[in-house]
């Protein structure tokens, strides 16, 4: 990641557009720091690309959107990177941001960035029409940079998942793992579905309920995987039911979209987790002993 990063920061030094990929389902929690953070030091606008939209909350997203494109030099747009229709829109949108290049003598620069598994790499394929980055639904399958032609105007870098050395919020930490970005040698898996399960009670009890058929009124993370495990019928061999397995299942089932069009934040529980976040972190006032009489 080290490595991946310095390079990153050699590469914009010479790019023109800056296209981020993150998960529409979870936009912020999906934003590299650092990509930002090398972004704004060199001035370079960003295409940001919500993909995977089709799997997420289209209201959440609405205002993702608002939210974004209320930023300076940000364009942001909500797609699926394995829908051709959505994908042949970038290359325009990424000309309005750089209007100055864009030449057989100026080539447009564009540079794709994004953490693992967001769908970097089904962008790059999509965008050449074929084949020229490896594809799969694991952290880092990408390894190196590549430097594509699109045309005798426009040249394209895919860059490896980056992630930042960190990562502040735990909450960021799960929705990540419950999204496949980080991989499973990293968290555990009941740990992540519970953390699932409680957001999909709190916001989208129905889908759950018509996925699984099952009563959810009152229950939180925990039981919705006991009641997988039960209406699915997973056990063990010794007869107790295999919490594991339905875990797994009810992470696959929000990854597939087969759950529903979910997304875990919003701009408003954004706002809210860092709101405690910051509380939580601020030292508490002191003015003294009370004055004696």
């Amino acid at each position: 990641m080290v490595a991946a990063r310095k390079k990153a920061a050699e590469t914009m030094e010479r790019t023109d557009v800056v296209i981020e990929v993150v998960d529409a389902r979870l936009p912020e929690a999906s934003c590299n720091p650092i990509i930002t953070e090398q972004r704004l030091f060199r001035q370079r606008p960003c295409l940001k690309l919500l993909n995977k939209a089709d799997l997420a909350d289209p209201a959440a997203t609405k205002a993702w959107l608002q939210f974004y494109n209320a930023q300076k030099d940000v364009t942001a747009v909500a797609l699926s990177c394995k829908k051709p229709g959505d994908v042949a829109k970038i290359p325009a949108l990424c000309e309005k941001l750089a209007p100055h290049r864009g030449t057989s003598v100026k080539p447009l620069r564009m540079m794709i960035m994004g953490i693992p598994n967001v769908g970097k790499s089904t962008l790059m394929n999509a965008l050449l029409n074929k084949r020229v980055a490896k594809v799969g639904d694991e952290p880092a399958v990408t390894k190196n940079q590549q430097r594509l032609d699109l045309n005798d105007r426009m040249t394209l870098v895919d860059t490896p998942g980056m992630m930042w050395p960190q990562i502040e919020h735990d909450s960021d930490g799960m929705m990540l793992a419950a999204s496949h970005a980080i991989g499973r040698n990293a968290v555990i898996d009941i740990d992540v579905a519970t953390f699932l399960g409680d957001i999909l009670m709190q916001k989208y009890p129905a889908l759950v309920a018509e996925r699984y058929k099952i009563a959810v009124e009152g229950m939180d993370g925990a039981d919705l995987i006991e009641a997988v495990a039960k209406r699915r019928g997973y056990k063990l061999k010794g007869g107790d039911y295999d919490f594991e397995k339905a875990a797994l299942m009810l992470l696959q089932d929000y990854r597939s979209g087969a759950l529903g069009r979910v997304s875990l934040e919003t701009p408003e529980s954004r706002a809210d987790m860092l709101r405690v976040h910051a509380e939580a972190k601020e030292p508490p006032t002191y003015s003294g002993p009370d004055d004696e009489e």
